[in-house]
This record gives C-alpha cells, structure tokens and sequence, in this order.
C-alpha cells in the first residue's frame, strides 16, 4: 500500500472518531428490554414516534405497540407503511382526554411520552392551549400511568425547559416536575418515572433544516442573531439514549446527553455557502444560548460517560443510585450550547445535512441541496 494511501486511511479513521466523539452512538442494544412487552408512546406518530418505532421494531420483538395521537392521517400512513403489522395498534385520541388515555394504558409496560405542543410562536400566541396539553396532558399521562400499574414511564424534555424564558419551556419545565414528583406517588413499588432532555433535532418537523434549505431557494438565508448557537443531536441518538434510559433508570432523573453544539450561522453557511446571510434579529422568546443544565442545578448533577443527570431532591431517591457509574460535576457546573466543548464545523455540518437528505429521498428535498 502506497505512503499517501495509508495517510487517506488514518484520516478517515480520525474522521470516525471524532464523529463517534461528537454524536454518543449507545450502540449497545438496549431495546432488548421490551421483548415481549406492551409499549404506548403518546405523539406516536411525530418525528420521534416514527424513528422510535422503526427501531424498537427492527431491534426487538415487542408483544403490543399502541401508537397514541390525535393525526388520524398519519396513523393511517403509518398503518400502511407497516402494512398493518398486528403489533402495531392505532389509537386516536388526545393526551388531554384521561378517559380515552386511560383506556389506551390498558396493560402497558413502558410508555414514552412524547406528545406536546413544541412551536414556541404558536405557544406564544395560543398560551392556554400549551397549559392543556403541555402541563395537563403530562398530569394525565402520570395518573394513569400509576393507575394501570406501568412499569416505567420516560417522558421527552427540551433544554427550553431549562431557566425558560418562552411559555413552551415554562410548561415544559412544569411538565418535568410533574413527571419526576410522579415517583412520589407511585414510590416505592408502583409506576417509575424519569425525563431525558435534549436539544434540537436534526431534521425534525419544524427544525432549522429544512426551514434553511426553502430559504436557500431564495438566494437569502435569514439567522437571527450572528452569536446564536444550539446544541444538536439527530433523531437515530435522540431514540437510542431514551431507550438505553430505560434500563438504567432508578425514577425521577432528568437524563441529558452530552451532544454537540453549533452555531447556526455556520449551519447556514453549510447549506447555502453561496447565499446571503440575512440577521433578522431575535424573535420574541427566543435565547442566544440555550442551557440544558442551570448552575442551581449542579449540585444535584452527576457525570456519566455518555451524559449528565439531575437527581431528584425528594426523600425517597436512594444517593447509592448510580454510585461508581458516576461523579459529582464541580460546583456551580452548567451544561450550555455555547460553553460546550464540543462544536460541530461546517465541514462536518455539511455532513450532517447531506445524510438528513439521504434520509428523506424524496426528489423534492434532494433538489433542494
């Protein structure tokens, strides 16, 4: 083998290593945990929903599958796509209707709850509907979750939840609380309740992606603010890190992956180098920066290899929990998009937008890079 062919090979194997570093694979295959189980996810047909199913589908053999959600369009197509596999069961209803969830819940071993109102404009604008589903749907999800004796129940965050400055993030902090004081009620034999919290998704409905590759039709991209960075991870991490969570949850931790993070004008110059770049100005609720941990949160936070976790400040949560997997983060410690060590380049931003086109293959957004 020529000298310069084994350069080419070490860099790409650098190349490996730095992404591995960057994005937690979790690749160990901890969704064996629901062989032979009953799983409900709430939002089960959302980016998340859709992601979490192909996976725990193509990496276990799960008894029931209850996809829980007000689209009934959508459940339709997912019906279809799996051509109406039996394993997979379609209810339509709302997280806001107990009744109805109620009765979703029936013989359920592990829920995931994923359902929520996550425009923060629309949230904004419409404050009362976010309380609903937001902070009372997640009140339900508790009550009949400890009412049909499930197992564990893992329920999705944001780090908008995190010192909110928006309504979605102050009723996502709410709904945090209420699923960690959960453990409360149930403890110590009944249902356990944690919450993994994480920041933007790579590709998801309403994410900065696809908004940019529109803009850069244009000619134009618009950014908010030339400092602004966000922590990023994609859908594939984002589904594996609440399924390796349900092996190690003891209930009433905040789990947070340690992710990248990025600064969106570079996301930007990644997808439409050639573009203008517009600075439109922060939009009401909007952060520079987003925290997934608060330094008030430190003193309650351990280091795990592959992420942080809050513990609970309740009487019942056992401080031999997690012991010798995990250390105390200094004081005062705070887990911040712009702070982080880690941060993705454009190189490796252009990377990450290339595989969400690979994996949306419609001409229609390949065209579009």
């Amino acid at each position: 083998m020529l000298e310069s062919e084994i350069e080419v090979l070490k860099k790409e194997n650098q190349e490996l290593k730095q992404e591995l570093i960057k994005f937690k694979t979790f690749e160990e295959n901890h969704a064996k945990i629901f062989n032979g189980k009953n799983i409900m996810i709430t939002g089960g047909t959302g980016s998340f929903g859709k992601k979490f199913i192909k996976y725990v589908m193509e990496n276990s053999s799960p008894n029931k599958i209850v996809i829980y959600s007000r689209d009934e369009m959508k459940q339709w197509m997912m019906a279809e796509e799996y051509k109406r596999n039996p394993v997979l069961k379609f209810v339509v209803g709302d997280i806001r209707d107990k009744e109805r969830l109620s009765t979703a819940c029936r013989d359920i071993d592990y829920l995931v709850h994923a359902a929520a109102m996550k425009i923060v404009p629309t949230a904004e604008e419409n404050p009362g509907e976010a309380i609903k589903t937001n902070i009372f749907g997640a009140m339900n999800v508790t009550e009949v979750a400890i009412k049909n004796k499930v197992k564990k129940v893992i329920a999705l965050s944001t780090d908008k939840a995190c010192n909110p400055v928006n309504l979605y993030g102050a009723t996502k902090l709410c709904s945090d609380k209420l699923i960690v004081a959960a453990n409360e009620y149930s403890h110590p034999e009944g249902t356990i309740f944690s919450v993994v919290r994480y920041g933007n998704v790579i590709g998801s409905r309403g994410s900065v992606i696809p908004f940019f590759l529109e803009k850069k039709q244009e000619g134009v991209i618009p950014v908010t603010d030339e400092r602004m960075t966000r922590f990023m991870i994609n859908l594939e991490q984002a589904v594996k890190f609440v399924v390796k969570n349900f092996s190690r949850m003891e209930g009433g931790e905040i789990f947070v992956p340690k992710i990248p993070s990025t600064k969106i004008v570079d996301l930007a110059k990644a997808i439409g180098p050639e573009c203008e770049i517009k600075f439109i100005g922060i939009r009401p609720g909007e952060k520079l920066h987003e925290a997934m941990i608060s330094a008030d949160d430190s003193r309650n936070t351990l280091e795990l290899e592959d992420c942080y976790m809050i513990k609970p400040e309740f009487s019942w949560w056992d401080n031999n929990n997690h012991l010798g997997k995990s250390k105390p983060v200094p004081a005062g410690f705070a887990y911040t998009s712009d702070a982080n060590p880690d941060f993705l380049n454009i190189e490796e931003l252009k990377k990450l937008v290339e595989n969400f086109l690979n994996e949306n293959k419609t001409q229609e957004v390949k065209k579009k890079f």
